[in-house]
């Protein structure tokens, strides 16, 4: 059973040396990430909140270097961390910031999208990102993927002095929590395959002969989609059009 803790609480706590139980996890929400741990870095307040969340040029790492500088709460996890990065310089130029690395970059894909709130208000956007090895554009897609937010004020304003990055790895696996050996997961899913095949064979057969009867056989497929490809966007967060 996975174990919470309210956020006040991780927050207060003077100790850094606390050990969590087994099964703790840090997993807020979107709502959550914009509406009390960005807006308070955008607001100067609540210091304490970098020893969850730490402020970091994430660009000046490598993907597979952000996860030791993690807050202490995603401290040994092996799947998401997050991080404050504020504005480039060369952002506030004007200028469109470098997501570039010694060893490749960050691509954008897709459309950004706006983040709702419980009562269905706009309070963000966010877009997404692929790390790729090498230089583009002929570098090599990653496992690493990053989504940025950026708040949006009352008056529908966005706010450009700080991020919060959330990077994360595809895991390749049909539940994050999936922890079996993957020569056992191709097995299973060989088995399923198999008993697929079977029970369409069968059908099959039963619906050979004419009738004017429907044959009702449900198609589809027993993977997950992990991941999907989507065309790179060539926008910034000056062209959007907001509502």
């Amino acid at each position: 059973m996975a174990i919470t803790m309210p956020m006040s609480m991780a927050i207060e706590e003077n100790d850094s040396n606390v050990e969590y139980p087994p099964g703790f996890r840090f997993y807020p929400t979107e709502e959550e990430l914009i509406s009390f741990y960005l807006r308070h870095q955008l607001n100067g307040q609540l210091l304490e909140k970098h020893r969850v969340i730490p402020l970091l040029n994430i660009y000046d790492s490598e993907p597979w270097d952000l996860p030791k500088f993690a807050g202490e709460l995603c401290k040994g996890d092996s799947e998401q961390w997050f991080f404050f990065v504020a504005r480039q310089e060369r952002e506030a130029r004007g200028g469109r910031p470098s997501r570039t690395t010694a060893t490749g970059y960050w691509k954008a894909t897709g459309s950004p999208v706006y983040v709702y709130s419980a009562a269905n208000k706009i309070i963000g956007l966010k877009k997404t990102m692929v790390f790729y090895k090498g230089r583009a554009p002929t570098g090599t897609k990653t496992k690493w993927k990053m989504n940025e937010y950026r708040a949006i004020d009352d008056s529908t304003k966005l706010r450009y002095e700080f991020s919060l990055c959330r990077v994360y790895v595809i895991s390749g696996c049909f539940r994050a929590f999936d922890r079996r050996p993957m020569e056992v997961i191709g097995d299973g899913r060989n088995n399923a395959d198999q008993k697929q095949k079977a029970e369409a064979i069968t059908s099959a057969i039963s619906c050979s002969a004419p009738a004017t009867g429907f044959c009702g056989v449900s198609g589809g497929s027993s993977g997950m989609v992990e991941d999907e490809e989507i065309e790179e966007a060539n926008w910034e967060w000056d062209q959007i059009d907001w509502p």
